[in-house]
């Protein structure tokens, strides 16, 4: 009986008209069965909750102190069919998202606008994590969802599903003192001999490959003159001269002084450069509806 929401309401409801008539009336019993409840329950607490006699109901200091939290209770119980119902549809709840650097130059601001006023039920919890390391969170369950970056042709890893939201070409990050910022047109040729400042392998696996195979088309091998993981990182020490990188189109919104951004000229006939992809993965085989509200609301979204 402590537990039974039932019971709290009818000690709430006598408690509200201090008369064992018209709470029974509220509640749609008759007195006998509540008067009943109500010395069941002072019974098992040890308490008085009320002082009765022919004339007037009085709560008790012990009634007084309980009627808050019982108030509180039995609003919060029947509150849980809908919370149940917002739960299931995504409505309430939290969304742990982890994200690489870049995707804040594309559209992740508005996605995060967007869906904090269309379900302010929800907790977003983002975190910034490269690719590789999302996909371990993945694994240990430590996010519900990743936003990653891949090569367009490379497949989801096993257990997994993956929602592409963008799809970009590499540019050429130079010096801006570099001479080559003043040619009209760069061809591939004209840059695979520079000192290269690489993301690691194990950051980007198939775009890194990719890069080394345009490479060895071309008769080079890749001068790594310094490795570094954040996109922005690249593009500083680029910026100190250490030589030029390979950087998504994204990324040349971030305008650091002393860094040109330059397309390649890729001739129809010729090998194309590698194409990156921002795409959203989770577990395939978890089932969580607000990851599934976050997905509607970005296929929504323009240029996804």
């Amino acid at each position: 009986m402590l537990i039974d929401v039932r019971v709290w309401r009818q000690f709430a409801m006598v408690a509200e008209e201090l008369h064992f008539g018209r709470a029974a009336q509220r509640l749609n019993i008759t007195q006998p069965p509540l008067t009943q409840a109500i010395a069941n329950l002072e019974r098992q607490l040890g308490v008085v909750l009320f002082e009765r006699s022919k004339r007037h109901v009085r709560l008790t200091p012990a009634g007084e102190a309980l009627l808050p939290h019982a108030q509180d209770l039995v609003t919060r119980a029947y509150a849980l069919p809908e919370q149940a119902r917002a739960a299931a549809h995504g409505e309430v709840g939290r969304l742990r998202l982890a994200f690489v650097s870049t995707v804040g130059f594309g559209g992740l601001p508005q996605w995060v606008r967007d869906f904090r006023a269309t379900s302010p039920g929800v907790r977003l919890e983002l975190t910034e994590a490269t690719s590789d390391v999302q996909l371990q969170w993945l694994r240990e369950g430590r996010i519900d969802a990743g936003i990653v970056l891949h090569a367009h042709d490379e497949p989801p890893p096993p257990g997994t599903e993956r929602q592409t939201v963008g799809q970009e070409p590499l540019l050429l990050a130079l010096p801006q003192r570099h001479p080559l910022t003043q040619a009209r047109s760069l061809r591939f040729e004209d840059v695979c001999d520079e000192p290269l400042v690489l993301f690691p392998r194990s950051i980007l696996p198939a775009i890194h490959d990719q890069l080394h195979a345009r490479y060895a088309l071309a008769g080079r091998t890749p001068k790594v003159a310094q490795e570094a993981i954040q996109m922005q990182t690249i593009v500083n020490l680029v910026s100190a001269e250490l030589g030029v990188a390979w950087v998504l189109q994204s990324v040349s919104q971030f305008q650091r002084m002393g860094v040109a951004y330059r397309a390649l000229q890729v001739p129809r006939d010729g090998p194309a450069m590698p194409v990156a992809q921002t795409s959203v993965i989770w577990d395939s085989s978890r089932d969580v509806p607000v990851l599934q509200r976050w997905l509607r609301m970005v296929r929504n979204q323009p240029g996804v």
